[in-house]
């Protein structure tokens, strides 16, 4: 009828309307998060193979966001007499893992009447992270301890499984922050005249001043650190405080 404006009924799929862009208002389908099991609850953790002593230093608070749900959860833990195991990363995760792995290891024990070496640990933990390697554990590990002879020893793994030995290796929210210490101090890299430490009381010190270094800046990191040294008299442990800010 004249006099009266036609009322356009299309539905305009792509937002345009006779090649222009349309004035009308569209409505969004309802979006929904992806389903994420996942969470990284923080902590550092540093493992470090001396010449026949082995140290590993990892600090007990547990985040979420920047909650503090915990001030003093442990992220060592003992798997045999010369060998312990360090991870960072979602603490539901780590305690599933640890546990599956101290099974593992007493079922040894039971079936043998002899506790595995270190290296048949560090293959056992790289089977198990890679048997989950579809629905992967969201943990970063590290193996410390002492060899058939006698020497220290570290593992470090990625969270399928993938592993090497090495002198030292760090995990955690806060490992950009030591690893950086480590290479120039114990490592001597760039530097034209190393002084590389070999003293057992001074590399245990300076573990303990990366990780106070690394809880400065890190929020993730920090309330107190444990310090695990496994030698030949056994495994001792100790803790000292951080910041519990």
């Amino acid at each position: 009828m004249e006099g009266m404006n036609t009322i356009h009924n299309e539905i305009d799929v792509n937002g345009f309307y006779n090649d222009q862009p349309s004035n009308k208002c569209t409505v969004n389908p309802k979006s929904f998060g992806e389903f994420n099991p996942y969470t990284d609850n923080g902590g550092s953790c540093i493992a470090l193979a001396g010449s026949d002593f082995a140290v590993i230093v990892s600090d007990t608070r547990l985040s979420q966001g920047y909650r503090i749900a915990s001030r003093s959860v442990t992220r060592v833990f003992e798997i045999t007499t010369k060998c312990v195991l360090s991870c960072s990363g979602m603490f539901a995760d780590i305690t599933a893992l640890q546990k599956l792995i101290r099974a593992r290891v007493k079922i040894y024990e039971f079936e043998h009447k002899k506790s595995p070496s270190i290296g048949a640990v560090a293959q056992l933990l790289s089977t198990v992270l890679y048997s989950k390697r579809f629905f992967p554990y969201y943990c970063y590990c590290a193996i410390a301890g002492l060899d058939e002879y006698g020497n220290g020893v570290a593992y470090g793994y990625d969270a399928v499984g993938s592993f090497q030995s090495g002198k030292y290796f760090t995990n955690g929210t806060g490992s950009h922050l030591i690893s950086s210490i480590l290479d120039n101090q114990i490592s001597g890299n760039n530097q034209l005249y190393p002084k590389i430490l070999t003293n057992k009381v001074d590399m245990i010190d300076l573990l303990k001043d990366a990780i106070t270094s690394a809880s400065e800046r890190d929020v993730y990191t920090g309330d107190s650190a444990q310090v695990v040294v496994i030698d030949a008299s056994g495994i001792s442990k100790s803790s000292f405080p951080l910041r519990q800010d």
